[in-house]
């Protein structure tokens, strides 16, 4: 395998105390964010229901590339995928909105089982290009004036915003993340489950050494297309949230932009981690924000200062940088 599709060594091992030991501070994570639906109102939640769309599908990313040393730019595809799902179900079709979650993850696990299949012979850049070229056909193909009345066109789908069920005493924005919320406390405890089995070492065994896990019989056709179609999923399942939240889809919204955006929030988080894609999802969402209010003329040039800063100062993201900080603390002094 290339070095390119190969993370850097410092970011490669996850600890499986990641949520063992740490599972009292996740449970006050979450908690602290199920207090955060009472405490934010409007825009900062729907800002923060973003944020878990988001760090969904970094995620699902970060199986891929971190775990499994395949490198993707085309995730923004299968996002899109997934908000589709769930607009064309809700629109045309008045699917429950909390079906349409699960659907759009069947959706994506199937497309990208079938785009991650064929391209088994790809690695490195090749497979980069690959999916490159699916992030690029993508929107001008939900353009297409024969999808157009399932797809909306240019025009895209406008959707409902869900209300809380039972009567709750939950505003519509309150709800949604909530529900959010709870979808990411799954996807997560899956993937942790996942990648702490047998199937998660093989993929990292195909990451090392494709060659040698082979030759110690592990499937790699099956269990780089599996990953492949799993990461699709969650990708999907993100897009789905975003969908819900942002109550519009249109084949703009999924620009490569998105794409390109996705890796970089996985590496900001930190590659092969699985907490890093809630703090790459936070950059993705606020960094561009925080930048043009530094400077309206040029806010994409100091994006770039900070990225470059962030790669300088925390090579193996910000779960990276709170290890070496914990380890530097509680490391006995002599």
């Amino acid at each position: 395998m290339s070095a390119v599709a190969t993370p850097p060594a410092r970011a490669r091992a996850e600890p499986k105390v990641a949520f063992g030991q740490a599972w009292p501070w996740l449970t006050c994570l979450v908690l602290l964010a199920f207090g955060a639906a009472f405490v934010l109102k409007g825009y900062q939640l729907f800002q923060a229901t973003m944020v878990l769309s988001y760090a969904i599908a970094v995620l699902g990313l970060n199986m891929l590339t971190g775990y499994n040393g395949q490198i993707s730019l085309g995730h923004g595809a299968f996002y899109a995928i997934g908000a589709y799902t769930t607009g064309i179900l809700m629109a045309h079709l008045s699917v429950p909105y909390w079906l349409t979650v699960p659907a759009a993850g069947a959706v994506c696990l199937a497309a990208g089982y079938l785009f991650g299949r064929p391209a088994l012979k790809l690695e490195g850049l090749y497979l980069a290009l690959a999916t490159f070229a699916l992030a690029v056909a993508l929107p001008q193909v939900l353009k297409n004036p024969r999808l157009g009345q399932w797809t909306g066109g240019v025009q895209g789908l406008v959707l409902d915003k869900p209300s809380a069920p039972f009567g709750l005493p939950l505003d519509e924005d309150q709800w949604i993340y909530l529900f959010a919320l709870a979808v990411s406390v799954l996807m997560f405890i899956v993937a942790h489950n996942l990648l702490g089995s047998g199937s998660g070492r093989a993929m990292r065994a195909i990451r090392d050494h494709a060659l040698a896990s082979e030759a110690m019989g592990v499937n790699n056709r099956h269990y780089k297309s599996m990953t492949f179609g799993v990461s699709a999923a969650y990708t999907g399942v993100g897009g789905a949230l975003s969908a819900i939240a942002v109550q519009f889809v249109a084949p703009d919204s999924f620009s490569l932009f998105l794409s390109i955006s996705l890796l970089v929030a996985s590496v900001v988080g930190g590659v092969a981690t699985v907490l890093g894609a809630l703090w790459g999802a936070a950059f993705i969402m606020f960094a561009p924000t925080l930048a043009e209010q530094i400077s309206k003329d040029a806010p994409w040039a100091i994006y770039g200062l900070v990225l470059i800063a962030f790669m300088f100062l925390m090579p193996g993201g910000v779960v990276g940088l709170l290890r070496r900080l914990r380890e530097r603390f509680t490391r006995p002094r002599p």
